[in-house]
């Protein structure tokens, strides 16, 4: 499946000139080669593809672009034609028509648009007086250029995450536009924390960008996205380049084959017919927050069910609420027979009555990313299993170490720093870490983001499995083919209501994403909630 083929997707800017060339790219690390000789070279005016699992080298190249890494010797790297010294001194990109966007932005929330937008001229020029007005005309000419609506008075605190995204993106470009040939802009992941909308409002300007001659080199572990937004795809497997491939003339299976080295069995829920037909074990009533509800709604023993809507629709509220760790809920939760004031609960009553959290934003709000996967793994069960007159260091690494292995954390070291795992190895030690408390009630919020294409089918069956064992599971995502694939039920909120039900065949992603918006649709109409309604 190498590439056999220059064509590229139909309207595509791509010319044959080269934006940039790299030859026999190496790098190791204590005598560890996690780059091996990697050639690549991305078109003038084309997305370009960089894809691969976590720890294929993805990032490590990126950082060697950037002056972050020095290479071992022997490489060789073009930039619009002209041959550029190794290793590149940090920040010396930015004279060569290279810039980034990386997963965090690096933008500063409290200051305004305008500001982030002109922070580095501001840290790189001596500048005795500002003329702020010069530079918002200025700005509302740049925004407006690539019919974007940002106000550049705006606190960045106030911009959604879309916005955020798109603010990064035009500063980068905004000091390569002068770049002989367009320039080359590097987005290392900028996707995970959006929503499937947004997403689409970040490709439209990425597909603005190359119309003008600049490359794009968008990193990623995401199939999909990198299927619907680059004209070709390079692949990376354990350090080395696999193959260059022209979308348009693969498939998403061929794709996933050249990253995994193999054929990855998509997940497949077996579903057990009519949630009626198992007991009840979850009862939530009156459930409401500043921006949710009140709603009610039931699990079963046993039953996936999926909460998903638009941005704002408050679907993303639900699992905090439920787990006490959103102020001024009220309503009440039964599980089995107990019931829970939603006004007072809080984490450690969730906890002690069987409920646990698995948090979209793993590394700031589930694990300690500093401590060891030992250290995370136990946290919940040191005071049961662990008492204090008797802590032994050993018994805590060895079962880590057994639930490691049990998960399929890669490596199951259980002295290993936690934050220097993947991110899907990091979701396995957090599911381990919570499902080892056998829990009645499991919230799951975003369970795959940022996670690559192989261990999200190990993520998916995890789920399944804990589902088989007993426990009802709720899944607030805005991944539809997520929830298509795991779920028995799903629930589709919109302006803090349950508008639809889906059950059975209708549960695919075209179905969800459709009855999303139709929701939307009818509430702007004033129609009202639907959740009578099943489809």
């Amino acid at each position: 499946m190498n590439e056999t083929a220059s064509a590229s997707r139909p309207g595509s800017a791509t010319t044959d000139s080269h934006a940039i060339v790299i030859e026999n790219l190496s790098k190791s690390f204590d005598g560890v080669r996690v780059l091996d000789g990697v050639s690549l070279q991305v078109r003038a005016g084309e997305v370009h593809g960089l894809i691969g699992q976590n720890g294929s080298g993805k990032s490590t190249l990126i950082k060697i672009l950037s002056g972050f890494h020095e290479p071992d010797p022997g490489a060789k790297i073009e930039i619009t034609g002209q041959s550029v010294a190794l290793p590149l001194p940090p920040g010396a990109f930015r004279n060569l028509g290279l810039a980034f966007v990386h997963q965090h932005l690096g933008l500063v929330p409290t200051l305004s648009v305008l500001e982030n937008l002109e922070i580095v001229r501001f840290a790189t020029e001596a500048n005795w007086f500002i003329d702020w007005r010069g530079a918002r005309s200025r700005a509302r000419a740049l925004f407006a250029s690539y019919s974007l609506r940002l106000d550049p008075d705006t606190v960045v605190a106030d911009l959604s995450p879309v916005e955020r995204a798109q603010l990064a993106i035009i500063r980068a470009v905004n000091e390569i536009e002068s770049a002989a040939g367009g320039g080359v802009l590097v987005l290392d992941e900028p996707t995970p924390f959006l929503p499937a909308r947004e997403v689409a409002a970040l490709f439209e300007l990425i597909r603005r960008i190359v119309s003008r001659g600049a490359a794009v080199i968008f990193v990623s572990h995401d199939v999909d996205e990198v299927m619907q937004i680059a004209d070709r795809a390079t692949v990376l497997r354990d350090g080395r380049v696999v193959g260059t491939v022209v979308t348009s003339k693969v498939t998403p299976d061929d794709l996933v084959r050249l990253i995994v080295g193999q054929s990855v069995g998509r997940f497949v829920i077996e579903r057990a017919g009519a949630s009626a037909s198992r007991p009840e074990c979850v009862r939530v009533k009156g459930l409401a927050t500043k921006a949710l509800g009140p709603i009610d709604f039931v699990l079963h023993r046993g039953e996936i069910v999926g909460v998903t809507g638009l941005v704002g629709s408050g679907y993303e509220d639900i699992s905090y609420a439920l787990f006490g760790a959103s102020p001024g809920t009220t309503g009440r939760l039964v599980i089995n027979h107990d019931m829970f004031d939603l006004a007072t609960f809080g984490p450690k009553q969730a906890i002690q009555a069987g409920v646990v959290l698995v948090p979209a934003d793993r590394l700031s709000a589930g694990v300690v990313g500093e401590l060891s996967v030992a250290d995370n793994i136990s946290l919940p069960v040191l005071e049961t299993r662990f008492p204090a007159w008797c802590l032994s260091a050993r018994a805590i690494a060895t079962e880590a170490e057994r639930l490691a292995r049990e998960y399929q954390v890669r490596p199951p070291d259980p002295d290993r720093p936690l934050a220097t795992l993947s991110g899907g190895n990091q979701q396995k030690v957090v599911l381990a870490k919570w499902l080892q408390t056998q829990p009645r009630l499991v919230l799951l919020d975003e369970p795959t983001q940022g996670v690559d294409v192989g261990a999200r089918q190990q993520l998916l069956r995890i789920i399944a499995d804990v589902a088989a064992r007993g426990a009802a599971i709720l899944c607030t995502s805005s991944d539809y083919e997520q929830l298509a694939q795991l779920c028995d039920r799903v629930l589709v909120m919109s302006a803090g209501t349950i508008a639809f039900e889906l059950s059975g065949a209708a549960i695919t992603k075209e179905v969800i994403a459709e009855n999303c918006y139709r929701a939307a649709a009818e509430v702007r109409s004033g129609r009202g909630r639907a959740y009578e309604r099943r489809v």
